[in-house]
């Protein structure tokens, strides 16, 4: 990797010198396996505030970009908002060219975010992979046709071979775990124009009482038993453990025939990197490890404006602590949002 050294040469030859070792450093990552370097992504970036539209989020330059999904059966579709259960408050456009990604109206589906996604995508080949978060605010409601399976088909719908999923992954082996602790990631390099989808159980489900099937086990056993019909190429999405433990923390679930379809992991930088935590461990299979709200790592920065230095710092803290991805609301620096740097021992 291109390290820069201080000196006292003139000016413009620093600027040269500067451009050419960040030009390399972008070569040399794109050479590692995906999970192995550490890039930022921007919280609810569905959201007007953040972002006016959703084609500004992706534009952005970030690695990662979130939508908020509600599926209660009070309305007929897959809704995107952060605090309304009932309807679309959201950036999307619903826009099917490129003109109208910024002059259609606003608040649409998932389905009208996935088709701005589409847009873009068509409109920038080889843009960088880009991870979609989707929080399932109040988890997959199945009786009304919002379940796993309706969700991946949806998805297909609108982006097609976009999407790098499951079974891309998996390749010949078993399941997920055997796959990336065998092969590891494709590298940035390969995967260039495509989007990887995580999915996480929503705040609402995870304070359901009434609510004992949450995203993460669902969608994990869909992926096991879509596997075993010959049908893993449906998937679209990775379910994510949410939340940190020591140890593995899969072995909350109960089913242990549900594990080795989780190799993505999701949780508040502050606990990832508290004492007993072990990132390495996650690093040596080739986990694929999201640290959110990396403001909050003491000593705490600015969650929305920080200096570039400060949230530069923040980001080679937690790629030493082996982050896949970190994430705040760093919407105003975009040169920090489309870095990327070697994680751990890759450094």
């Amino acid at each position: 990797m291109a390290k820069l050294v201080r000196t006292t040469v003139a000016a413009g030859a620093v600027a040269a010198f500067a451009l050419v070792a960040t030009t390399a450093q972008a070569a040399d990552t794109d050479q590692l396996p995906y999970s192995a370097t550490t890039g930022v992504g921007v919280h609810n970036s569905y959201d007007k505030a953040a972002f006016p539209y959703f084609a500004d989020a992706l534009d952005s330059g970030a690695a990662m970009l979130e939508l908020d999904v509600w599926t209660n059966a009070f309305g007929s579709s897959w809704r995107v908002s952060h605090d309304n259960p009932l309807g679309n408050n959201n950036n999307c456009a619903n826009a099917t060219t490129t003109a109208q990604l910024r002059t259609n109206a606003q608040n649409r589906d998932l389905a009208g975010c996935l088709t701005d996604i589409k847009t873009w995508h068509d409109a920038n080949p080889g843009h960088r992979p880009i991870v979609l978060k989707i929080e399932m605010k109040d988890g997959f409601l199945g009786k009304s046709g919002r379940g796993p399976a309706a969700f991946d088909a949806l998805v297909r719908s609108k982006l097609g071979d976009a999407v790098f999923g499951p079974a891309d992954l998996t390749g010949s082996h078993a399941d997920l775990d055997q796959a990336v602790q065998a092969d590891g990631f494709p590298t940035r390099a390969e995967l260039a124009g495509k989007f990887i989808i995580e999915l996480i159980p929503g705040t609402v489900e995870e304070q359901n009482p009434l609510d004992n099937l949450w995203t993460d086990q669902e969608y994990a056993t869909y992926l096991r038993d879509l596997k075993a019909a010959g049908k893993l190429g449906d998937a679209t999405a990775f379910p994510a453990v949410h939340n940190v433990s020591t140890g593995d923390p899969r072995t909350r679930y109960a089913d242990t025939t549900i594990r080795p379809w989780f190799v993505f992991f999701d949780g508040d930088a502050s606990a990832w990197v508290a004492d007993g935590i072990d990132t390495a461990w996650y690093d040596q299979r080739h986990y694929f490890v999201l640290m959110t709200d990396a403001q909050n790592v003491a000593p705490a920065i600015d969650g929305t404006n920080p200096t570039e230095q400060q949230a530069r710092d923040r980001l080679t803290l937690l790629a030493q602590k082996h982050a896949s991805l970190i994430s705040a609301d760093w919407r105003t620096l975009p040169a920090v949002l489309s870095s990327v740097v070697p994680r751990g021992d890759a450094q």
